[in-house]
Order: C-alpha cells, then sequence, then structure tokens
C-alpha cells in the first residue's frame, strides 16, 4: 500500500474510530440526563402526610374540698334509744309475748312473770296495814279514857305508817312484775325465754325506740378524737347500700376513753335516713374536723395525676380540642381523689382515663360513657384506627 493509500486509511480509520468511541457516550449523556430530569420532577412533588386521628379520652371536672384528710373510720348502725327491760323483782317467767324485730306501741304488755308470790306479798302487807289501822283506832279510844299514854298511842301511829310503807312498796313491786313498752319501737333482742328464773333487774328484752332515730358508734384513737367537736359533717357509708353516700353530723363524744381499748366512743346522727336502717349494719364513717373547713384545696381523680414524683405531678387540662399539660404540687392522697395544693383550679376539666398516654398539646377526642379509651383492650369499631396507631405506644410518649 502506498502512503496517500494509508493517510486516507488512516484518516478513515481515525473517523471510525472516533464515531465508534463518541456514539455510545452520547447515548450515555442522553440516558442521564433523561434520569435527571425524573429526578428534578420527583423532588418537586410534596409528600404526602396522614393526620393522626385525636386521642379519646375521658374527662372530669376538678372539684373543691377540705384543706385536711378526712378521719375515717368504721362504726356500727344503731338505735340512739335502745333501752334493757327486766323485771323488778325476781321470779319465773310466766310469759314472753313478743319476738325479736317486732314492733310495738307504747303501754303494750311485752312480758310477767309469776304473780303468786308478789301477791302473797301484796296481801301480807294489806292485812298488816288493816291490822294496824284497828290499832290506832282502839288506841285512841283507850287514851281518851286514858288508860294508855300519849307516847303508847304515837307507837301505834307510827307502826301503822311503817307497815302502810309496805303495802306501798309491795304494789309497787307487784306493778313491775310486768314489762311494758315505754314507748313505740322494736324489739331489738331477747335475752331470756319463758319458765326461766330471773334475778331482779336481769335484761329480759332490748328495745328500740323509734323517736331518737339511728346513730352511727365507732371508736376513734387520741390523735383524731381531739382533731372533732360537736357537729362535725361526717359521710356515712354502707355495705348494704354500696355507692350510696349519706350525710351525718358528730352527736356525741365521750369524755374519757375505754378503759379496755383505749379509744374514744363517738356517735354520729343520721341527718336524713333516706334507707331502711336496721341495729347491727356495718358502716364507714368519714369525719371532717372543723379546722379542715378553714380552707379549700382542689381534688381530682387520682386517674388524673401522672408523672409523680414526691409532691410534684402533672395533670392534663383540656384546652378546646387538646390536652394541655400541667404541673400540679400534691397535698395528700384520698380515698377516692388526690388533694392539690396548687396547679390547677375547681372547675377545670382534666384527664382521667387516658391521661397516660398523651403528650403535651395532643389532640383529643372526649368520649361518652359508652366508648373505649386508650389503653383500652377491647376497642369500640369507630375507634380501632386509634388503637392501631396507639398499639406501640408507652404511657408517657407519644
Amino acid at each position: 500500500m502506498n502512503e496517500n493509500e494509508r493517510t486516507i486509511d488512516g484518516v478513515a480509520s481515525a473517523d471510525s474510530w472516533l464515531q465508534r468511541r463518541f456514539r455510545p457516550a452520547a447515548a450515555s449523556g442522553t440516558l442521564a440526563l433523561t434520569l435527571g430530569m425524573l429526578v428534578l420532577a420527583a423532588c418537586g412533588k410534596q409528600p404526602v402526610q396522614t393526620a393522626q386521628p385525636p386521642t379519646p379520652v375521658r374527662v372530669q371536672a376538678a372539684t373543691s374540698g377540705p384543706a385536711s384528710p378526712a378521719i375515717a373510720t368504721n362504726g356500727i348502725v344503731a338505735i340512739k334509744g335502745e333501752m334493757r327491760l327486766s323485771f323488778k323483782m325476781a321470779g319465773i317467767i310466766k310469759s314472753i309475748r313478743v319476738r325479736e324485730g317486732q314492733e310495738v306501741k307504747k303501754g303494750e304488755r311485752l312480758a310477767d312473770i309469776e304473780p303468786t308470790e308478789v301477791n302473797a306479798q301484796v296481801e301480807q302487807a294489806r292485812q298488816l296495814a288493816e291490822k294496824a289501822r284497828r290499832d290506832v283506832e282502839r288506841g285512841e279510844r283507850l287514851y281518851n279514857d286514858q288508860v294508855i299514854s300519849l307516847e303508847q298511842l304515837q307507837d301505834l301511829r307510827t307502826q301503822a305508817s311503817v307497815v302502810q310503807a309496805q303495802l306501798s312498796g309491795a304494789e309497787f313491786n307487784r306493778g313491775y312484775a310486768v314489762i311494758t313498752a315505754p314507748g313505740d319501737g322494736v324489739i331489738l333482742r331477747k335475752l331470756a325465754e319463758e319458765r326461766e328464773q330471773t334475778p331482779a333487774g336481769q335484761p329480759v328484752l332490748i328495745l328500740g325506740t323509734h323517736d331518737r332515730g339511728y346513730v352511727v358508734r365507732a371508736a376513734l384513737s387520741d390523735r383524731e378524737v381531739v382533731q372533732l367537736k360537736l357537729g362535725d359533717p361526717a359521710e356515712i357509708r354502707m355495705d348494704a347500700y354500696p355507692g350510696r353516700s349519706i350525710s351525718g353530723s358528730l352527736s356525741e363524744i365521750a369524755g374519757a376513753a375505754d378503759s379496755r381499748s383505749g379509744m374514744f366512743p363517738v356517735e354520729v346522727r343520721f341527718d336524713s335516713v333516706p334507707v331502711a336502717l336496721a341495729s347491727g349494719l356495718v358502716a364507714k364513717l368519714n369525719l371532717h374536723s372543723s379546722a379542715s373547713r378553714t380552707r379549700q384545696l382542689t381534688y381530682v381523680p387520682i386517674a388524673a395525676v401522672v408523672e409523680g414524683d414526691g409532691n410534684r405531678a402533672s395533670v392534663f387540662i383540656v384546652s378546646g380540642d387538646r390536652a394541655k399539660r400541667r404541673p400540679v404540687r400534691v397535698a395528700f392522697i384520698g380515698p377516692e381523689a388526690i388533694a392539690l395544693d396548687e396547679g390547677v383550679q375547681p372547675g377545670e376539666r382534666v384527664v382521667t382515663d387516658g391521661a397516660l398516654y398523651l403528650e403535651d398539646d395532643e389532640r383529643i377526642d372526649i368520649v361518652t360513657e359508652g366508648k373505649r379509651v386508650v389503653g383500652s383492650l377491647d376497642v369500640a369499631p369507630d375507634t380501632a384506627e386509634v388503637a392501631d396507631k396507639n398499639a406501640v405506644r408507652t404511657p408517657g410518649k407519644g
């Protein structure tokens, strides 16, 4: 091959090499430009954000209450006018005409003893009194005839007075050989049976009269009794009527402690009796001292308080459709509520059920009693989505 041919061939070869080298590069550049445009187009779109539904909770209004905890104790319901009825004289019980729980009327005959012995004593005293009367009459005639002295006549008169007093005593005892109801009431207990020998003064029946109403009898320690005074209010709850509270007031405080227990007996009178009562019912008392009513504190349910540390804690206050965390200071913890020194005012609504699962300023949905709240195991269909959202939550974290 000559030189011209090589040159031509060289040119031709270089051209072919350039075409082969840069054609793929041009194709790669086009692909890169296309991908870049797609990336830019994708970056121009905003990401879709899913709005979290509000958290279902229950709320309750804060209330006001005494500045010190109530004095709690247990007691027994009793009829204030309990009377132990007995015979004045010893004898054999002839009959008991009533049974336990029976209502009786004033003057009704309840029991009596065999009258033979007491009637004999009355008759003996009557005969002695009659003889003494005759002796005085005969002595007066003899004195007028100057047969006996004035001193002898006076002795006869004294003897007649003594015998007459014995007759009065025997008749009085016979009157108390029968037990009659001193007032309208109910027979609480029967302590003896017919044909039993009973000594004088031993109780046979216990009667509760209706005119003085019912009371709760309890006992307090020395540290508790010194805080109270007559008339202090009380809350009465009974196992026989669960969930029901009856108001009362302190009506009696013992002046000395019981020698056996060292406790001070007290009585609480019912302000009203909206339920049927019976002597012996167990009652729970909450007594509020007069000193505790001089200052008021704010009370919130126990479930509303979260993140406690000493006397510091937090609650969630309802603000529109959101829950705002607010620090509070705890005064004391009661059986059903927590008293706060500061942080919440009476009337403000606080979150109770669901408070442990909230964050500050979180949207909330105040649900009714028929719906479930955060943390419930059984979730209503309309709150299933919210439950799924909170399934991975831990109390106090979002």
